[in-house]
């Protein structure tokens, strides 16, 4: 395995420390060791949930907790994404096992989870320097994405115990209502686009829908691959958002983040899914229901609200900068990222379609 390709953690962010001393003493306790020493890295990546590599003794392991200042609590449940490995980890392998969780805020000021570490590659925004990202192989990350999404929307919901990770019925109508309602209390500008898709989306809400168990957040830069074989995921991450419902609704946050080559630099910015050989949008639609074996009737609607719903978590993340709760220079651009999100909705309703829309 080639370690420059090995996603790597870096010094922590100023604000965003872990306490050392108490972490070691708790994971004493917790593991049951007496190691004298704890290292502790933060992973430069993602705008949500906060995540450090912790070098404890000989072991490597993850830690993730919200971020500082969040008051979002639905969005940040440390509780129910350690639940959540912990429900697939007999039926699903792609995952990091689960180690540890604690809601004692006393220990970290939030509750937090700890889990193994599972090294290989994340494709982020930028091509890796030794690695050459042929057509040939990113149309094979490509397929290799839809079918691993294929395969966790076909998990048996009552076999796993997922069920009771959510209410399926009405799920579509609630997540509708319920990202307008998150915008809405987020909200710092008038942005034209954003207001006229909360009464489209209300308008085109499918009437019928299946059920499965979803990631909501599902990507490139959430998918480990194997360095030796980037065709090969090894494991999934951030599961905050995952839950039981409309499994074509996952599919649509995927597609907003799917950027093709000729839209904007923002919709190119979270995604190496441009390059040449990746599937465009339309594309993985076709993959998705041959392997499926389901037709979507709705696709614009659900590549919309797929839009609709990035564009809030910027704004919430983008309210939290200005009002000084983060310091992350990042965010600062996330107003932006806002509108792009919203342009993007509202020019697959004009053209009627997902792909191609520049």
């Amino acid at each position: 395995m080639s370690y420059k390709l090995i996603d790597q953690a870096v010094e922590q962010r100023k604000g965003e420390e872990l306490d050392t001393q108490v972490l070691l003493q708790y994971l004493n306790q917790q593991l049951g060791k007496s190691e004298t020493s704890l290292a502790i890295y933060q992973f430069p990546g993602g705008f949500s949930n906060l995540t450090y590599l912790l070098k404890w003794g000989g072991k490597e392991m993850v830690l993730r907790r919200p971020p500082f200042g969040a008051k979002i609590k639905s969005a940040h449940d440390m509780g129910r994404e350690y639940k959540v490995l912990s429900l697939l980890l007999p039926h699903y392998a792609k995952i990091p096992a689960p180690l540890i969780y604690c809601q004692d805020e006393s220990v970290l000021g939030a509750p937090f989870y700890v889990m193994d570490r599972v090294s290989g590659m994340i494709l982020r925004n930028r091509k890796p320097k030794d690695l050459a990202l042929s057509p040939e192989l990113m149309q094979g990350i490509s397929k290799a994405t839809i079918d691993n999404l294929v395969h966790l929307h076909q998990i048996d919901l009552h076999d796993s115990g997922l069920i009771d990770l959510g209410k399926p019925e009405g799920y579509t109508k609630r997540q509708v209502e319920g990202w307008i309602k998150r915008y809405r209390n987020a909200q710092t500008d008038d942005i034209a686009n954003m207001d006229a898709l909360e009464p489209w989306l209300r308008a085109h809400m499918p009437s019928e829908s299946p059920t499965s168990f979803i990631h909501n957040d599902y990507k490139y830069d959430n998918l480990v691959l194997n360095p030796n074989n980037p065709k090969e995921i090894l494991a999934v991450l951030d599961w905050e958002m995952s839950t039981v419902g409309n499994p074509f609704m996952d599919l649509g946050t995927t597609l907003a983040y799917w950027g093709e080559s000729k839209d904007t630099e923002y919709m190119r910015y979270f995604s190496l899914t441009w390059l040449k050989g990746n599937f465009n949008r339309q594309e993985v639609v076709d993959y998705y229901q041959e392997k499926m074996q389901k037709e979507i009737k709705d696709i614009v609607f659900y590549y919309v609200f797929g839009q609709y719903k990035l564009a809030v978590i910027a704004q919430q993340i983008y309210a939290r900068y200005k009002k000084g709760l983060t310091k992350d220079p990042r965010f600062a651009l996330l107003l932006y990222g806002v509108q792009s999100c919203a342009e993007a909705g509202a020019k697959a309703i004009e053209l009627d379609r997902i792909s191609q829309l520049h």
